[in-house]
């Protein structure tokens, strides 16, 4: 009962599409070692089984093997994912896993359309599994220390009244690409994925499901933005935070209170110098093939890219 003592104190929160630079922003954030962020093992499994506790904290920690044998298993099946988005045991992680413990997620949809369960969790308010979560942050926090976390789920775009609510001191920080570059590159990338879960895979059907479903996360995000405090909440466009990328990280900094000291410049240099775009080789997109009407949803998309100042993306 001790880890409600611990306090989630003014964590860094990332909400944003898929394939609109949250990876690498969370990523480049995360590499400050005066950050706590969630490694994907621990994201899998929070707390050890009682009787593996006296290995936690030991690279004998069964945790590490099972998730490193699960993602051999997902590299055999899909040996390209990691051009669209690398995975390996200890890659920062969303916690949005978290959230599917207490069945408040949208990762169940990126296994197959479900559009019932979308339904479902859209009826509900959240705001109960946003507190579930941090309870388990709490847990992790007492099990592994760690002081601020830094946090990212593209599933917060259409919670910001709960997501402000269960982290009311966060920073905030939304990210924004020309909506149908997104449509595009996360129905190529789910209907790759989805050979793990469907049998035939129909990437029109499954691009279109999710067209429809980031269309309703935007409108959401919309709708709510101004429930995030402006004056610690940011949006930050895809093109220029690729242009600099540690310039917005030192406007983060400085929006957030976080010290931009000598230890976080070196990480987050060191970050940027290993991780380039692209290391696994390039994807290759084919419009076509998953059936996206480009102008149509650029035309549906419009009020939200004037909004934000977006520009579009060539197609």
């Amino acid at each position: 009962p001790e880890i409600h003592d611990i306090e989630i104190a003014a964590p860094i929160v990332i909400a944003g599409l898929p394939r609109t630079g949250t990876t690498h922003l969370h990523n480049l954030i995360s590499a400050d070692p005066a950050l706590r962020s969630l490694p994907y093992w621990e994201s899998q499994q929070p707390v050890p089984l009682q009787s593996e506790a006296s290995l936690a904290k030991t690279p004998e920690d069964p945790r590490l093997a099972r998730t490193e044998g699960g993602l051999q298993v997902m590299n055999m099946i899909m040996p390209d994912f990691n051009r669209m988005h690398e995975m390996t045991t200890w890659h920062v992680h969303e916690e949005i896993q978290i959230l599917a413990i207490d069945f408040s997620t949208m990762m169940f949809e990126t296994m197959a359309p479900m559009p019932t369960w979308r339904d479902y969790y859209k009826s509900h308010d959240q705001t109960p599994h946003y507190e579930y979560m941090k309870t388990v942050l709490k847990a992790c926090q007492f099990l592994r220390g760690g002081d601020r976390w830094i946090l990212k789920s593209p599933q917060h775009l259409e919670q910001f009244g709960p997501l402000a609510r269960t982290f009311p001191d966060a920073t905030f920080l939304v990210t924004h690409r020309d909506p149908v570059s997104v449509m595009v590159s996360m129905g190529t990338m789910v209907s790759y994925s989805a050979r793990i879960s469907l049998s035939p895979v129909d990437p029109v059907a499954i691009s279109n499901y999710w067209a429809d479903r980031l269309d309703d996360m935007l409108n959401a995000a919309m709708r709510d933005r101004e429930l995030l405090p402006a004056s610690r909440s940011m949006d930050i466009r895809f093109d220029q935070f690729m242009a600099d990328d540690l310039g917005t990280i030192r406007s983060i900094y400085e929006l957030a209170g976080q010290p931009m000291d000598a230890a976080a410049e070196a990480a987050l240099a060191n970050y940027g110098a290993t991780h380039e775009r692209e290391r696994f080789g390039k994807v290759i997109y084919d419009v076509d093939q998953i059936g996206i009407d480009v102008a149509a949803r650029r035309e549906q998309m419009r009020s939200y890219s004037e909004r934000f100042g977006i520009p579009d993306e060539p197609w």
